[in-house]
């Protein structure tokens, strides 16, 4: 028997009992669409985690501080560069790693290291009117390290050139603004920040211990003989450039880099040392005297790796080092392992639909071999090939299984729908969401077709074996 004949008579048998044969496809309907949808939160669950991760600092990204290396000290030998960076503390007999531009070269000739970005940080004051931002921090980045932020400009242009010095505003930046008098924050009671960087005139102080020294001048001052007669002279106020502001993100604005200021490494360098000159600049590390070193040295160095299954050798190589090396792939890992628990115990749930689907469709088979009795009975004295009336019995269990794959698998894209517009219209930070990937969409589809071949396998298998004599006596 031809293929298409028996795709005809397997398609002919089941529609000519439609009711019974409507009802079985609604059970693998509602068994595919409880399986995909289970799973699809799951996905979406995970992916809204990982796009968060990577907001928070990248998948491929290790953060890298000083750490203490021991007075021995520590070398790395790479690609022929030999490099120690250990220098002396002032509160500290032990030797400290220190980020300088040596261990930027170190740290970029690694294996599998695509770029190793350096970032100088340092807290400021910002005055406008009678409000302040009395830490305000900002971050001195190459080039290439403020491109590779993806920040989203609003107003302006990211601050690339080193000539001179340009302020970079995240988004969140002119809400941190209050009145110190009264400590009222007007953004968060108005909606409204105080200040718009790109039209108004902040001053920028840049010495922050000398700014609070000066406000408690007459309590009780360094300088003085502890009665609080001693006074502090403000320190001197500048007036930077702006060169652009982020993007604000809709209803929710928050982003990683909201509450950053950003700027030219060289150029934030050489305005430190104009400022300070031969004086301790805030945050760098001084000698045992008290007195600064000649070079800066970087707060953090982001070092960017070419692949996220190479991201925690790099970082045990950097840490064995003596480095502080820190990156999202534990939490990535942790949240990855969480998520498919998840997924594995939300599919199980919605198996159990299926399973008696399964049921249903084993059940309609049965009953279809019980009223067909006879004319399986005919078939066999005309001669037909019992294999034959297997694949047909198996065939039309898997016209069920595809049909109700389908439909279920289209249900499950409405559902998927509804749930992430109702999470959207809600406003929840919740990451409750509902992903379907392809791969999901084929996979569902042809579980549900083997779902209704091995129910239908031993209903076609009685069929096979039926008696030609007793079939055709049967009544």
């Amino acid at each position: 028997m031809r293929i298409l004949d028996l795709l005809r008579m397997s398609s002919s048998s089941l529609w000519k009992r439609k009711f019974r044969t409507v009802l079985t496809i609604l059970g693998v309907v509602i068994g595919t669409a409880s399986i995909v949808v289970m799973v699809s939160l799951g996905l979406g669950l995970n992916r809204a985690t990982m796009e968060q991760i990577e907001q928070y600092g990248g998948l491929t990204t290790i953060e890298v501080r000083e750490g203490n290396g021991g007075s021995g000290g520590v070398s790395y030998m790479g690609g022929g560069l030999v490099i120690s960076s250990v220098t002396g503390t002032s509160d500290s007999k032990d030797k400290v790693l220190r980020l300088d531009d040596a261990t930027v070269d170190m740290l970029g000739s690694m294996e599998h290291v695509e770029s190793a970005s350096p970032v100088l940080q340092i807290n400021i004051v910002a005055k406008y009117a009678q409000y302040v931002n009395d830490y305000m921090t900002v971050m001195g980045m190459t080039p290439e390290g403020l491109e590779s932020l993806n920040i989203n400009v609003g107003e302006g242009h990211l601050p690339l050139d080193s000539k001179e010095l340009e302020f970079f505003f995240g988004n969140q930046v002119a809400s941190e603004f209050y009145n110190p008098k009264t400590y009222d924050y007007p953004y968060y009671t108005t909606g409204e920040p105080v200040v718009d960087f790109t039209k108004d005139s902040v001053f920028y102080i840049f010495d922050q211990n000398a700014y609070f020294s000066s406000q408690n001048s007459g309590q009780n001052t360094p300088g003085g003989d502890g009665s609080g007669s001693g006074t502090t002279q403000p320190p001197k106020k500048y007036l930077i450039k702006t060169a652009g502001v982020e993007k604000a993100n809709g209803e929710n604005e928050w982003s990683s880099n909201g509450y950053y200021v950003y700027c030219n490494l060289d150029a934030l360098k050489d305005m430190l040392k104009r400022i300070f000159r031969n004086k301790a600049i805030p945050g760098q590390p001084t000698t045992s005297s008290g007195k600064p070193y000649k070079d800066l040295y970087y707060s953090v160095i982001k070092v960017n790796v070419d692949d996220i299954d190479h991201v925690l050798e790099v970082q045990e190589q950097i840490q064995a080092l003596g480095y502080d090396a820190s990156s999202n792939i534990e939490w990535v890992k942790s949240t990855q392992q969480q998520y498919a628990n998840i997924q594995a115990m939300l599919g199980g749930i919605g198996a159990v639909s299926l399973l008696v689907a399964a049921i249903g469709i084993t059940n309609t088979m049965m009953m279809s071999i019980y009223e067909r009795t006879k004319e399986i009975g005919v078939m066999k004295v005309l001669g037909c090939d019992m294999r034959n009336i297997q694949v047909m019995f198996l065939v039309e269990a898997a016209y069920i299984g595809f049909i109700g794959g389908v439909v279920g698998l289209l249900l499950s894209y409405g559902i998927s729908a509804i749930i992430n517009k109702a999470v959207a219209a809600s406003g929840s930070m919740s990451n409750l969401s509902s992903y379907i990937p392809f791969w999901l969409a084929a996979a569902a589809v042809v579980f549900a077709v083997i779902i209704g071949m091995v129910a239908g396998f031993f209903p076609s298998r009685r069929a096979m074996k039926l008696s030609p004599l007793a079939a055709i006596r049967n009544e």
